[in-house]
Order: structure tokens, then C-alpha cells, then sequence
């Protein structure tokens, strides 16, 4: 085991003699300190060139003419132009009545068309089907033309959802509206029947739900207890 390790040691020894030999032969430490010492060249730096200066704004008077060169300068106002309207097409819209040309019924004349809206719906009308009675005001009849019915009738006779309702008079004459289950009230199409069949305030009109979408109406004149009397 000693003489092993002597020779061991004595081989490492003359390697590492052999290896300090060659390396002062090729001059590696002495090339290194001189790297060491040698300071980084820093690179060259890009020349740039300078933006030209943009030449400043000079206020120049506007040359005028020697005729208005004494009077004050003028000055502009923005006026809105006026907007043409173009006539539009009558695509069979009725014209309804404007609110200059209203009619106001009189309490009595109100009272005494529903009198004869319940007359009729207890005489002569089925009461197996859902039956609404409608004093037609203003609103109903001119201006807005939006028809609101009862909340528990909607619930119960109406549709739950947006569709399509069509009316039918006592002619038989047919009338599609648009029915908002939301709003419970008849937009679209009402207007068309209530110009066409000459409805004023006071009036009053029997609905009746002869099946899922259609309603049979009826219509009692407010005006025609003052025609009965003359």
C-alpha cells in the first residue's frame, strides 16, 4: 500500500513538472497578465445628424383691398340651415286627428254609451267568452292611439307573449294590431281602426275574445243619445 502511493505521488509530481514546462515554453502566463492589463475598446459611436429646425410661424397681415381696408374686419356667425323636408309616400297610414281638432264628450253622453255597451254584452252577447267594455278617451282616439286595456283581463283572456291580434268589426271586416303582453295594450294597427271607424272620445267599445288572437268589437256612438234627443 506505501509503495502504491509513492508512485502514485512521484507520477503526479513529474506530469505536473511536464505540464508547468510546456506551458512556459508556449509563454501562456505572460500572455494572459497582458490581456488582463489590456482595457476593453469601447465601440465607435454613431454620428447623428441634427434635425433641422423647422422654421417659426410669422404672422403675416392678410393683404386687403384699399377699397375695405378701413372698415372692421369681418366677423362670421354658424347658422343652422334650414332642413328641407321631402314629401314622404302615403303607404295606406291613416290620418288620424291632430289634438287641435279633439272632441270631448260630455259626462252624460259617456254615461249613456255605457250604459248601452252593458245592455248590449247582457242581451244579445255570448257570456261564455271573455267580454271587456272601453270608454275610449282621448289618448285612445287621437294623438298617441295607444289602447290599454285592463291588467286581469290581459291576465286572463289575453295572449302572455307579443303577437299579433287581429280585430273584427260587426261587418266582419278584419283588422291586424300588434298586442304587447308587457305593456298589456294595443299599439300597432289601432290606429287604422279607430280613424276608420270614426271613434271619438266618449265612445264606448265591447271586446269580446271569440278565440286565441281575434276579437269581435263592438262600438256604441256617445254622440247618438244627442241625435236621439234633436
Amino acid at each position: 500500500m506505501g509503495m502504491g502511493k509513492l508512485s502514485y505521488e512521484e507520477c503526479r509530481q513529474r506530469r505536473l513538472e511536464e505540464n508547468k514546462k510546456r506551458l512556459d515554453e508556449l509563454n501562456l502566463v505572460h500572455l494572459s497578465r497582458s490581456l488582463q492589463n489590456l482595457s476593453p475598446k469601447s465601440s465607435p459611436m454613431k454620428k447623428v445628424n441634427p434635425k433641422p429646425r423647422a422654421a417659426e410661424k410669422e404672422w403675416v397681415a392678410v393683404r386687403r383691398s384699399a377699397r375695405v381696408a378701413n372698415n372692421p374686419a369681418p366677423v362670421y356667425v354658424q347658422v343652422k340651415a334650414p332642413r328641407l323636408e321631402t314629401p314622404r309616400k302615403n303607404y295606406g297610414v291613416f290620418k288620424g286627428r291632430g289634438l287641435w281638432n279633439r272632441v270631448y264628450a260630455s259626462e252624460e253622453a259617456r254615461a249613456y254609451a255605457l250604459e248601452k255597451a252593458e245592455q248590449l254584452v247582457s242581451e244579445k252577447l255570448d257570456f261564455r267568452y271573455p267580454t271587456l267594455i272601453r270608454s275610449m278617451l282621448p289618448s285612445h282616439v287621437t294623438g298617441g292611439f295607444w289602447l290599454g286595456l285592463p291588467r286581469e283581463f290581459c291576465r286572463n283572456s289575453m295572449p302572455r307573449r307579443d303577437e299579433m291580434i287581429t280585430l273584427v268589426d260587426e261587418e266582419g271586416d278584419e283588422y291586424p294590431t300588434v298586442w304587447l303582453a308587457r305593456k298589456n295594450g294595443l299599439s300597432g294597427g289601432w290606429k287604422g281602426f279607430a280613424v276608420t271607424h270614426g271613434l271619438v272620445d266618449g265612445d264606448a267599445v265591447v271586446f269580446q275574445v271569440i278565440k286565441h288572437g281575434v276579437l269581435k268589437v263592438y262600438i256604441i256612438r256617445a254622440n247618438d243619445k244627442s241625435s236621439k234627443e234633436t
